[in-house]
């Protein structure tokens, strides 16, 4: 599998910190559009507004699994609308940060909101903050001008997006979370006090991201071509599938089983996030891990 290494692309002009970026020239159709919403499970709504963003956000954590397989598949990873629409809607897949994160800022915009695409570097075990475009996360406009910080591809992350105006403590059923300013102009992202990761806030071009994509799709150094998961949020807690490791999470409860044989892991697959395989995924970069992100 090979990720276009496509340069990163700047506007002309700048754009100021919080506006939403320039138009794409991608526009899905109509039926593009009602085939997400059947997708995830979601009337279209009647406007653009936090209480719509907050439903659309958890239906699309509950039905569209984060997950690496293309990485350990073969699978071309292409960062274009059309193309991560296809894989979402057509192919029933869900994908990492950049995949799951544009196509629902495609959704979104189509349904009235606008988006900027931010750039983030996600804190690591030693609590620094990694490459830039190391993840990818949304600032959603609402028609009433109130603006979110969306992101359904962090994998065991929040439930719903957070208010972007707030910087007290955000409850959430992920947890406590809390959006606080740093000297450089930026805003890091907390989780039950403990930094998830640092956004810019000035708006970027999907193009820009490629090189993040490409070095967690290649590089020794990023644990994705290391670990294999699928990961999906359920009403009682979540479910993770890491090479044959099955981990069920329910009540505060958490139960974790080795399956039996490929067809096992197939049927896992299937049943429990809906992706029909021919060929499973091979871990070829080192040992599997468990972590959701």
């Amino acid at each position: 599998m090979t990720t276009r290494p496509t340069a990163p692309v700047s506007s002309e002009t700048p754009v100021p910190s919080g506006s939403p970026a320039p138009s794409e020239p991608f526009a899905p159709t109509p039926e593009d559009v009602r085939a997400y919403l059947r997708r995830i499970g979601a009337e279209r709504p009647d406007r653009a507004d936090g209480e719509a963003l907050r439903d659309l956000h958890l239906r699309h954590l509950r039905t569209v699994p984060f997950e690496n397989l293309s990485i350990h598949l073969g699978e071309d990873i292409v960062l274009e609308e059309k193309a991560l629409l296809d894989k979402v809607i057509g192919a029933h897949r869900g994908g990492f940060c950049y995949e799951v994160n544009t196509a629902f800022a495609v959704l979104l915009k189509a349904l009235g909101y606008r988006v900027s695409l931010l750039q983030a570097r996600v804190f690591g075990p030693e609590g620094k903050p990694g490459i830039p475009y190391d993840h990818m996360a949304l600032l959603v406009e609402t028609v009433d001008g109130a603006r979110w910080l969306a992101d359904v591809g962090f994998g065991d992350h929040g439930h719903f997006p957070l208010r972007y105006e707030d910087r007290g403590d955000q409850a959430d059923p992920g947890g406590v979370f809390r959006l606080v300013d740093t000297a450089e102009g930026d805003v890091d992202v907390l989780r039950d006090g403990k930094p998830q990761y640092r956004m810019e806030l000035r708006p970027r071009r999907l193009a820009d991201f490629a090189v993040g994509a490409w070095y967690h799709r290649t590089s020794p150094d990023s644990h994705f071509p290391r670990s294999l998961v699928c990961s999906l949020l359920t009403e009682e807690g979540r479910i993770t599938l890491s090479d044959r490791k099955l981990i069920t999470r329910a009540g505060g409860e958490r139960d974790e089983r080795v399956l039996d044989g490929e067809d096992e892991v197939r049927g896992a697959y299937r049943d429990l996030f809906g992706i029909e395989l021919d060929a499973l995924p091979v871990v070829r970069g080192g040992i599997s891990d468990s972590n959701p992100r």
